[in-house]
């Protein structure tokens, strides 16, 4: 009788397996298939012939260049911030690091268009903090953040808190034991960090430098709204303003290019994986007492500087964007009889642009999230119960949509959905090729905590639930589910947070109707309206933190996994 159930049971996962499977590789990666096939064809044949055209074009190996230097500078930038606070912050013994950690996490889930729109405020002759401050350069001096320098910049700042995360991870695990017995044998200060700690933590350094490379070589936002202005383009940026100025008839040009930043984006992530494989280090000692070495009298004096540097990256900036949303016009000063509540006003209550922005972004960002948590929880279970070479190939190849810059998977899902097969249909201009691409840049987001939490998971609960007559629906609503809850629900607030802010995706892929937040932002700067653009990014700023605050605030009550940035 059990046996019955058991072979009944193994067919229907089989089959339940199989489909979602299905559904989740023409999700993910046929986007990336047809994106290459359409890169080594011309006019339907084999052929590499376009390809060569367009990568001995001097714009291309110019922005080539130009995304190298930006983005390994930027990392550069970001290794140094990100790393500088996550080993204050792991290993020694400073006071409120969960509001440290928490104000740190911000810059990331502000998207890179509002970093780069809040840092143009309070620079250059027209900033509105500057003049209402009296220290404004002369107009007609040029603004310093329309150069390659200032997108090194603010590539650094926006992308610190992946270096800060991962390393602070790692550290983590470094127990404390440890470092007591290099104390005993006669160790002291940056001996022990340089020795002990840093050689325990270059996995864990070099993972979060390789993914800060590949996330700044695929940023849109911060080389648009600097870039642009300065005629600095990039590949992401070089792709939207050849498909603004002619369209789809570009597909095949700009195919290529998004292949070059995707072969770019790979060449990254295979090296640091082989980095990985040559540093490994196994720790044997128990992990229970984390890191807290003393600062002693140095403390107040550090933590002064990490409190002064998070306000130079984080509030200063707002205050520029809030100075500018007040203001009548841009390059006003600030003051009491200047305020003016018109841009706000204007682009939240008058503009149809801005609402249609927030019920598409909301829409999608909750949508997305929903769909991810219904097909990865199950599937993330069947695969690690089910073990084949599909599933193991699907599960290298997962990350490989994320992994990729935005562009270019905007790339991949206008030449899949362009034209639907057997039909004259298209997807193309509507609010679904946008849905379809978020399930696809954000597949990995959800599934990997969830098969994390899974791998821990006893095998041996299911076959009890299993042997009493539980069907599989029965045990993955019961037994399943619980259990990872808590990883799928921070992998959702991620998706969540992420999708509501996205740009880089969606800015190709928009039309009338289909706007999300981003895109109006990016276009109201673009189109010379920087107050309406200001205002309306500091209401995306507000409902950011509050909704992470109102996290932070419900963390006790929530189990332990649920908020992102404390696992």
């Amino acid at each position: 009788m059990f046996a019955a159930q058991n072979n009944g049971g193994s067919r229907s996962e089989a089959r339940l397996l199989s489909a979602i499977l299905v559904v989740a590789i023409c999700l993910t990666l046929a986007p990336v298939l047809r994106l290459f096939v359409e890169g080594v064809t011309y006019q339907g044949n084999p052929s590499l012939s376009l390809m060569r055209e367009v990568l001995a074009q001097p714009s291309t190996l110019s922005a080539l260049k130009h995304s190298l230097v930006t983005a390994g500078f930027g990392t550069l930038v970001s290794l140094v911030l990100g790393s500088a606070f996550a080993f204050l912050v792991a290993l020694t013994d400073l006071r409120a690091k969960a509001a440290l950690v928490f104000c740190l996490m911000i810059p990331m889930m502000i998207p890179p268009q509002i970093t780069a729109l809040s840092w143009v405020q309070i620079m250059g002759p027209s900033s509105a903090l500057l003049k209402t401050l009296g220290i404004a350069p002369p107009l007609g001096a040029p603004q310093p953040l329309y150069s390659p320098e200032g997108i090194i910049f603010l590539l650094g700042i926006q992308h610190m808190s992946i270096i800060f995360l991962t390393l602070r991870a790692g550290l983590r695990s470094v127990p404390q034991d440890v470092v007591e017995a290099a104390r005993i044998s006669g160790a002291k200060g940056l001996r022990i960090w340089w020795q002990v700690v840093l050689p325990l933590t270059l996995p864990s350094l070099g993972a979060g430098t390789a993914i800060t490379f590949v996330t700044a070589l695929g940023n849109f936002g911060i080389p648009a709204m600097l870039g642009i202005p300065a005629g600095y383009a990039t590949l992401p940026t070089l792709v939207y303003q050849k498909l603004a100025g002619m369209g789809t008839t570009v597909l095949a040009e700009v195919s290529v290019l998004a292949m070059l930043i995707g072969a770019v984006a790979v060449a990254g992530i295979l090296l640091q994986r082989l980095l990985q494989t040559r540093q490994k280090l196994h720790l044997v000692a128990s992990t229970s007492r984390p890191l807290a070495l003393p600062l002693g009298k140095a403390r107040l004096t550090v933590e002064i500087l990490l409190w002064a540097l998070i306000s130079a990256i984080l509030v200063l900036p707002m205050f520029g964007l809030l100075a500018t949303s007040l203001i009548p016009a841009y390059g006003v000063p600030l003051g009491l009889d200047t305020i003016s509540l018109a841009s706000w006003q204007e682009v939240l209550f008058r503009q149809p642009a801005t609402s249609r922005a927030f019920t598409n972004s909301f829409g999608l960002a909750v949508g997305v999230s929903l769909f991810l948590l219904v097909i990865c929880l199950p599937l993330a279970w069947l695969m690690e119960r089910r073990k084949t070479r599909l599933t193991r190939l699907f599960d290298s190849l997962l990350d490989l949509p994320y992994a990729l810059p935005g562009v270019v998977l905007s790339i991949a899902m206008i030449l899949l959905l362009i034209r639907l097969p057997f039909t004259d249909a298209t997807l193309y201009g509507t609010i679904w090729i946008i849905f379809l691409a978020y399930i696809a840049r954000f597949f990995a987001v959800m599934f990997r905590p969830v098969q994390a939490s899974l791998k821990q998971f006893d095998p041996a609960m299911d076959e009890a639930a299993q042997s009493v007559g539980a069907s599989l629906y029965q045990r993955l609503r019961d037994v399943i589910f619980p259990l990872s809850a808590p990883a799928a629900a921070a992998g959702a607030i991620l998706v969540f947070l992420t999708a509501f802010n996205e740009l880089t995706v969606s800015a190709l892929l928009w039309s009338s109707g289909t706007e999300t937040l981003g895109v109006v932002i990016f276009n109201l700067d673009d189109s010379g309206e920087t107050g309406m653009a200001s205002a309306l990014a500091m209401t995306i700023v507000l409902v950011v933190i509050v909704f992470m605050a109102l996290i932070q605030l419900l963390s006790s009550r929530f189990p332990k996994g649920v908020v992102p940035w404390q696992t």
